[in-house]
């Protein structure tokens, strides 16, 4: 199927908005419309015009045949790594009426000419612009953030010393051909020089610093911090009352914070999908089919040995904010449909019926939790990943799948809502500031156990979302027990979503502290011995 130019111009918009971090209103304010009329443009309920067409490659800076061409070429042109599209008459037009400064486009020109046969068949990803190797719905796109982060990270050292470079070779050699005398002309164009250069430092600092937050949004940090004052100054400074407000506003303030991460996505994510009936609760106060392997086991050799009197020291460890770290998780874009190929699609995310491999460790714990009951069982793409990347590790042999429902899945889909989350908590840690802190805490947590069936949440409803974000949680904590293990220590108890038992020196395993990618010691205790 061709997809329309209309369809292809919305897709190049929300892929350039999304790498110049654009939103809606500052479109709007470009092309003289409304935030309500670009966001019925995008979505389809209003066409784009020629006259917009215009304006949008204007305001991006691009020509109007490297808008149409599509987000791939748009955004590399955007970037540089590939050259922008001219129509004949426009590429004469200055050589006619600029004769003498013909040499000098010459040897400028020509470095552009010697990058497209490199870059000509390296994929360009919509979201952050560097190359790739895969495709998600035809469009070049990195799979997970890391693979994002990691080649924007890798293309930052480049651009550092190529403005310093550049930037004396062009002023010699535009001063003789200016005919005004030379004093005022370099104070003209060197004037102009520095306001360019200092938002490309600024645009490439923070990936330069910090090469995942190039996709976090600032806009969202400050929207929590003027939560937080807001609801200060309306409680006249007494924290507790503060507190007890924000926390009541939590739902709807993450839920608007979501909304605001997705503001020139590249997906439009379904909000009230049609609910499939092993996600339906089966009573009022009862479950639905769905099992997200909620872990609890205890080292049966370890507890053997303690009870004949040996000892051991073990040290209790916690998982920091675990189901933060969990909304990284591939989730399903739009409704679930039924897929009974029996092979696992990673493009797609969603819920698997399958009947799981045995387990035959007895020394780490079976990444399906303390499930008992033999046969088929549904899971979800959470617990199936974990189970394939088990199978890939040669601990177990793969799920058996036969039947899957799925829709085209991202893990990046709750990703800018998690860093700026995850940012200003960090904040929070390091200025002691417990308000902030409890506030994220509420926003996150709550945000996972009301996007199922609940009353309290009237934005979304997507149990799928739920029960794979709490998979997640014990698939991460099932990965560090492994981590562990793999390490030469041993697991002597696990449980819930942040609890770890370990004997040994885990501080060679995992870092000490309270941020997501740290663990802390809750406490040291002696297992066994005669007491």
């Amino acid at each position: 199927m061709v997809m329309g130019t209309e369809e292809l111009l919305r897709l190049t918009i929300a892929a350039l908005m999304t790498r110049t971090g654009a939103r809606q209103s500052v479109l709007a304010d470009g092309l003289g419309l409304s935030q309500a009329q670009i966001s019925r443009k995008q979505a389809g309920r209003q066409h784009w015009s020629l006259e917009d067409v215009d304006g949008l490659a204007a305001h991006f800076g691009l020509h109007v045949l490297d808008l149409l061409a599509g987000p791939t070429h748009a955004v590399g042109v955007l970037h540089g790594a590939i050259p922008a599209l001219r129509p004949a008459d426009t590429v004469q037009a200055p050589v006619a009426q600029l004769p003498v400064p013909a040499a000098v486009q010459v040897p400028v020109q020509s470095p552009p000419e010697a990058a497209p046969p490199a870059a000509g068949p390296t994929l360009l990803c919509v979201l952050c612009g560097q190359p790739c190797s895969d495709e998600v719905d035809g469009f070049p796109q990195h799979l997970s953030a890391e693979e994002c982060a990691a080649a924007v990270a890798a293309a930052t050292p480049a651009p550092t010393p190529a403005p310093v470079a550049p930037e004396p070779a062009p002023v010699p050699q535009q001063l003789p051909t200016e005919p005004p005398a030379p004093a005022p002309v370099p104070e003209a164009t060197v004037k102009p020089d520095v306001p360019e250069a200092a938002p490309e430092q600024a645009r490439t600092g923070p990936a330069v610093v910090r090469g995942p937050r190039a996709y976090a949004s600032g806009t969202l940090t400050d929207q929590i911090a003027g939560n937080v004052h807001a609801a200060l100054r309306e409680c006249e400074g007494d924290v507790e009352a503060a507190q007890a407000a924000l926390i009541k506003s939590a739902i709807p303030d993450v839920m608007k914070l979501f909304k605001e991460s997705r503001v020139g996505g590249r997906y439009e994510h379904s909000e009230f999908p049609p609910t499939a009936d092993v996600l339906r609760k089966r009573s009022q106060k009862g479950a639905d089919d769905i099992w997200e392997g909620r872990p609890k086991w205890r080292n049966p050799h370890i507890f053997q040995a303690a009870k004949k009197g040996e000892t051991f020291e073990v040290t209790a460890l916690d998982m920091n904010a675990a189901y933060l770290s969990a909304l990284k998780c591939w989730l399903p874009i739009g409704q679930l449909l039924e897929n009974t190929s029996g092979v696992h699609n990673p493009k797609k995310a969603g819920i698997h019926l399958i009947t799981p491999a045995d387990w035959d460790h007895s020394d780490l714990p079976n990444p399906l939790g303390n499930r008992m009951e033999p046969g088929e069982l549904w899971v979800t793409e959470s617990t199936l990943r974990l189970l394939l990347d088990c199978a890939r590790q040669g601990l177990a042999d793969a799920p058996l799948i036969h039947r899957s429902l799925v829709s085209g899945g991202t893990e990046v889909l709750l990703e800018k809502l998690r860093r700026a989350l995850a940012e200003v908590r960090k904040n929070a840690l390091a200025e002691g500031d417990e308000l902030t802190e409890n506030y994220v805490k509420s926003m996150y947590s709550k945000l996972v156990s009301t996007l199922g069936e609940s009353t309290a949440n009237r934005d979304m409803r997507r149990p799928d979302w739920m029960h794979i974000i709490r998979a997640k949680a014990f698939a991460n904590l099932w990965m560090k027990a492994n981590k562990i293990r793999t390490a030469g220590l041993q697991v002597v108890e696990i449980s819930g979503t942040d609890e770890l038992h370990v004997v040994g020196d885990w501080r060679s395993v995992f870092a000490e502290g309270r941020d997501l990618n740290q663990v802390k010691e809750k406490k040291t205790y002696i297992l066994g011995g005669k007491g």
